[in-house]
């Protein structure tokens, strides 16, 4: 295990996040108190440790972001994770999201198409003690050999919803995805009802970083 500091004055922040995300509407108590056991700033430079607990989201470098807050809860509440979910995560990034889930009890299967954050973020959460299944490639086709999943949640905007994703996905499975330009993606929850049948639901606006591969950008 890794040893970093999580002080009072961090718990303290942590808490004032919270109570912020329950002011902006996130209603589970599972996914809230996530964030409230998940010290942030563990996956910040040191020198952005007093920016850990704004609700905004910051680069880590390789031209990704850590998502901002709101969104990590929103995205995870519209997944209801029950604990044992078999859940592939498309962008590993800094591993905060995919930690958010681990501690809710989900199997994660997380991939990353940048080789450097890969290998760091692999390396950073086997100090931290996180066990996330790792795979390097292309996100936007998942994960085929794994499938199929509980739950799938991606990270990054996409032009379309990628069939692979849909195709990976058990019966009675939810798909939470951004849908849209680069610029700006509507928030999206896909259930797959039966082997035909899909019933979507459309939320707010988000910004997030796009999804690169096959069926992306």
């Amino acid at each position: 295990m890794i040893k970093l500091e999580d002080t009072y004055k961090h718990k303290g922040q942590r808490k004032a996040l919270v109570k912020l995300l329950q002011e902006k509407g996130i209603r589970s108590e599972a996914v809230l108190e996530a964030i409230h056991a998940l010290p942030r700033h563990f996956f910040f430079d040191s020198a952005l440790h007093s920016h850990a607990y704004e609700d905004k989201a910051f680069p880590i470098g390789e031209g990704q972001t850590i998502s901002q807050p709101y969104t990590v809860a929103f995205q995870t509440e519209l997944l209801q994770i029950k604990p044992g979910d078999k859940v592939l995560e498309i962008g590993t990034g800094s591993g905060y999201q995919g930690s958010i889930l681990h501690l809710l009890g989900a199997v994660v299967h997380t991939i990353e198409y940048q080789p450097k954050l890969y290998e760091r973020t692999k390396r950073f959460l086997g100090k931290l003690g996180i066990p996330l299944n790792f795979y390097l490639g292309d996100g936007s086709q998942g994960i085929p050999q794994q499938a199929p999943f509980d739950k799938i949640i991606v990270t990054a905007g996409a032009p379309v919803v990628p069939t692979s994703l849909l195709n990976q996905l058990k019966i009675g499975g939810i798909l939470v995805i951004p849908v849209g330009d680069r610029k700006t993606q509507k928030m999206m929850k896909l259930t797959k009802m039966s082997a035909t049948k899909i019933s979507k639901e459309e939320y707010d606006n988000f910004a997030f970083v796009p999804l690169l591969g096959k069926e992306g950008w």
